[in-house]
């Protein structure tokens, strides 16, 4: 064997399903490209010492190509090879850089590559056309790419279904006026249980790895594939599931939302409010696996906090020797020694907070004030976008008759043509201008004066609307009002309120100072005061807090008598509270279900906030 004439094949195909194409358990491509590579060897009298077979790896992710790799390694450490043929050089590369890459190793090893149907080797023409071929096969993958993407795009914009259809659903085809269209349809065997597992999920009663075993034990399994037979749903697909909105009509193709043509499984109502368990959950940083309890999440330990550690409470079920049940809430720290802070019965807690509401109202002063202020303040602000409104109009109106001027004169031909055009742009230009600015007049302060009156109504009498509410709507007014409740022992000795509670409840306790209350009785119409500032920004940036809502996303609902009902996580009879402090009937319990619900995003894709809440009396 000549010291200069071994060379390997490569051999690739860019998808698996070319090798599934023929009886010949290779495909058809593979052994195509082998004959001709053999053929061009055979014509320069080079000795094939190994080949090297890629089947269905993209030329795209160069990395990833295991026999590829090989080669190079081959060729980097044994050092004998001279030649490494290939059918075309797109074969090896489909970019300019790992081209280059890729030639710069080989030549290092004084090593040449060869097409086996294309003029390039090591000499100057055979570069140019090397440089001219890698080139061409980038722009036809970038090309080829562009065009699958646009085409995909359109398909999501006819409401056509991309790539393999989710779990309920089953790719077909469907014959249409001669046609044959691939298409989606609900999958009979598998759709009742996404449907199911929606609907349980919704009760609140279930974790994911919980519904996981409750829809396996039913009957759901994964569609089979040729590689993985079928088995249990898996919880992160499970989690995508019920966060995707497929099941409700739509497509979703890179960040945009299209109407799709497939059959929905289940109606808007109840993937809300799938989306609120999972959004209160996630808020509450609650990782629910066997026990549950509406506190899980906003509550931290004081201890770790004054040791400038931010910790929170976890919960722990202990059944004592007469088979008695105790739920307690203890430290994380607590197992690593880092903490010596002690376990709280649950009762306890759940106690401490309802009495911990008693600490956050306002008082009827401060509340009267503020709405009297916001009230001037809102009056001020419409009279000055009414005065506005009509300086905008009239300004359109003017830019309507001078447009109407350029027309007549267009038409007596007493101008030139280009210059009346380019002033009926300039005109039209103005006129969006004015049209922007007009209907941003009508964004006014009022929203934003909305929100802090359902700020104080909230907390005018927490309290009581505190023992009111079920458990359910006890976690979302936590986590609504209060970033976090910091425990010590058994009472709540910190907390911290979100915004804009925290800025209200600062402006209340610069007025209770004493020297505040007697320079300032009332808040000032005109002037300048912590009160008086605090209130312009709550008003004015009202929107950029985290708890910035809709005006009418805000329901006022009355006071309903309570109705007893033990809490989810016990029915043992030492565990049940006072009535009280149960659950509200089954008319308010079914408004909440149906009501938005914080971070539920509404088919325009917008948040709900924490404060859009429906409870008794706000």
């Amino acid at each position: 064997m000549g010291a200069t004439t071994r060379a390997v094949i490569y051999l690739r195909v860019s998808s698996a399903g070319q090798v599934k194409t023929d009886y010949d358990p290779e495909g058809i491509s593979i052994p195509a490209q082998r004959v001709v590579c053999l053929r061009k060897a055979d014509q320069l009298g080079l000795t094939i010492i190994d080949e090297y077979i890629e089947p269905g790896k993209s030329a795209t992710e160069m990395t990833k190509r295991v026999a590829f790799q090989q080669m190079l390694t081959r060729v980097r450490t044994l050092r004998d090879v001279d030649y490494v043929i290939v059918y075309k050089l797109s074969r090896v590369a489909r970019n300019r850089l790992d081209d280059a890459m890729v030639m710069a190793d080989l030549r290092k090893r004084n090593v040449t590559l060869i097409s086996a149907t294309e003029s390039i080797d090591d000499s100057p023409v055979g570069q140019l056309m090397h440089g001219i071929l890698a080139t061409f096969n980038e722009y036809q993958s970038r090309e080829s790419g562009a065009d699958i993407a646009y085409k995909m795009s359109q398909k999501a914009k006819n409401g056509g279904t991309l790539g393999r259809a989710p779990l309920g659903y089953i790719n077909v085809f469907d014959r249409f006026e001669g046609r044959e269209i691939r298409t989606v349809a609900v999958d009979p065997e598998r759709a009742p249980f996404v449907q199911v597992a929606f609907e349980l999920y919704a009760t609140g009663q279930y974790t994911l790895a919980d519904l996981a075993d409750e829809l396996f034990d039913r009957g759901l399994r994964t569609r089979p594939t040729a590689r993985y037979p079928a088995k249990q749903v898996s919880v992160s697909k499970l989690s995508d599931m019920l966060r995707d909105r497929y099941y409700i009509g739509y497509i979703a193709y890179k960040d945009e939302e299209f109407k799709g043509r497939h059959e929905p499984l289940i109606d808007d109502g109840l993937c809300e409010r799938v989306q609120e368990i999972i959004e209160t959950r996630a808020a509450a940083g609650e990782r629910r696996r066997v026990h549950h309890h509406y506190l899980k999440g906003s509550l931290f330990c004081e201890r770790c906090r004054q040791a400038g550690v931010t910790q929170r409470l976890i919960l722990q079920r202990t059944i004592n020797a007469r088979d008695t049940e105790y739920m307690y809430f203890f430290c994380r720290n607590r197992q690593d020694g880092t903490c010596q802070a002690p376990h709280v019965n649950v009762i306890h807690i759940e106690d401490a907070v309802e009495q911990h509401y008693a600490r956050v109202c306002f008082s009827p002063t401060f509340v009267a004030d503020i709405r009297t202020h916001i009230a001037e303040t809102i009056g001020e602000e419409e009279a000055a976008a009414r005065l506005l409104h009509r300086q905008l109009t009239t300004e359109l109106q003017v830019l309507d008759a001078g447009e109407e001027n350029l027309l007549e004169l267009a038409a007596d031909g007493t101008l030139p043509q280009a210059k009346i055009k380019a002033k009926l742009r300039d005109i039209e230009r103005q006129r969006q201008h004015l049209k922007k600015r007009l209907k941003e007049t009508g964004q006014d302060l009022s929203e934003g004066a909305r929100l802090i009156e359902v700020c104080l109504k909230l907390l005018e009498n927490p309290q009581e609307l505190y023992r009111r509410c079920d458990d359910d709507q006890r976690r979302l007014l936590n986590q609504s009002i209060f970033h976090g409740l910091y425990v010590d022992e058994e009472r709540i000795a910190e907390h911290d309120l979100k915004e804009p509670f925290a800025r209200l409840h600062a402006v209340q306790a610069v007025r209770q100072q004493p020297q505040a209350q007697n320079a300032n009785r009332s808040l000032p119409r005109t002037g300048k005061g912590p009160a008086m500032d605090t209130t312009e920004v709550l008003l004015k940036d009202i929107d950029l807090t985290p708890c910035s809502s809709k005006p009418s996303m805000v329901v006022a609902a009355p006071l309903q008598h309570p109705t007893p009902s033990p809490p989810p996580w016990t029915t043992k009879p030492h565990r049940l509270r006072d009535n009280h402090r149960n659950n509200i009937n089954h008319a308010d319990r079914s408004r909440m279900s149906a009501c938005p619900r914080p971070g539920v995003r509404a088919r325009a894709g917008r948040k709900y906030t924490a404060c859009a809440l429906h409870l008794p009396g706000v």
